[in-house]
């Protein structure tokens, strides 16, 4: 409850300020927006290279996975007959 009234009073800060009238800081918030976005984008793709990554490797590994389990069932196949 405490975090909801919280997360309120602070989505109606951010709106009051960026309004224009008393702190009117909306030129500071596009400023700021206007610097943090090729950052962003760039811990974005960082994030994205390692997630792809990370896929690949799975992908392999699954592959790598069902060799083996084809390979048993081949032997077991071979055992019986």
């Amino acid at each position: 409850m405490v975090a909801l009234i919280v997360g309120i009073l602070f989505v109606a800060f951010a709106v009051f300020a960026c309004v224009p009238g008393p702190l009117a800081w909306w030129a500071d918030v596009l400023a700021f927006l206007r610097g943090s976005l090729p950052v962003l984008a760039a811990f974005v793709g960082i994030i994205a290279v390692f997630i792809g990554v990370a896929d690949i490797k799975d992908r392999m590994e699954a592959k790598k996975e069902e060799a083996e389990e084809s390979a048993k069932e081949a032997e077991k196949a071979g055992k019986k007959g």
